[in-house]
């Protein structure tokens, strides 16, 4: 038994790495994260580019609940019978899709955690993928670190305590999930004498880039910033 957590990328299908199109392909079932069973979410939207779409199957999650957390375990713990049924009963390999990488932020760790203690003897593994920091960068060409530069990166969903802080520092600051609070993150980047750029729908149809400066509002919740370091010469933090 086998439970493969598998990162497809911010949405774009070629975008997945050679390595996940082979898991995706071949595991005897694709489990894809959900908010709502009749809904396609962007994991699946993935991967149905590269697995039958009878292997695959949707695990509902409160992917947006940040106040209830029993709920959220019911859900996490609904999710993991399931794929723990599906292995004991199959013996076999199971995929879970998640958007961008399995060990950045994912909801994979959760399934895995709650799998592992049904069934201690599954082997749990997992395929990186493309982040969406990773895509905003390629998207706008800019440079996520060089020579000597920090990285630091800011999951925002509850607010921007934090990133005043993180952007007196010398190196790059990206911010996750910072869609509903999009002006605050403007004006405290502002604040701070520095510019970003913003990006959406990263990889998909729908894709926007532009100056933080020039966005104004709410935004996707899967929104990313990106505030590039200072640099005032070429290999200067080197």
């Amino acid at each position: 038994m086998r439970l493969i957590g598998v990162g497809v990328g911010p949405g774009d299908p070629e975008l997945a790495t050679v390595k996940a199109v082979r898991v995706l392909a071949t595991a005897g079932r694709v489990f894809v994260p959900v908010l709502d069973h009749r809904d396609t979410g962007r994991a699946e939207a993935t991967v149905r580019a590269h697995a039958a779409h009878e292997r695959i199957e949707r695990l509902v999650f409160a992917l947006n609940e940040r106040e209830d957390r029993q709920r959220r375990e019911r859900y996490w713990d609904a999710a993991g019978a399931r794929v723990a049924g599906w292995l004991r009963e199959s013996g076999g390999t199971a995929a879970f899709a998640t958007i961008g990488d399995p060990n950045v932020y994912s909801t994979f760790g959760y399934l895995a955690e709650t799998v592992r203690a049904l069934l201690p003897q599954v082997r749990v593994d997992t395929v990186p993928g493309i982040t969406a920091m990773q895509a905003l960068a390629a998207a706008s060409g800019t440079p996520l670190v060089e020579g000597s530069e920090a990285l630091t990166l800011l999951p925002l969903a509850r607010g921007v305590d934090g990133l005043a802080e993180a952007l007196r520092g010398d190196g790059t600051v990206v911010v996750y999930k910072g869609g509903r609070h999009l002006q605050q993150v403007a004006d405290t980047v502002h604040a701070a004498g520095r510019a970003g750029v913003y990006g959406e729908h990263l990889g998909l149809a729908a894709q926007r880039v532009e100056p933080l400066s020039d966005m104004e509002g709410a935004a996707p919740y899967l929104a990313t910033v990106i505030v590039p370091a200072h640099r005032d010469r070429r290999g200067g933090k080197l």
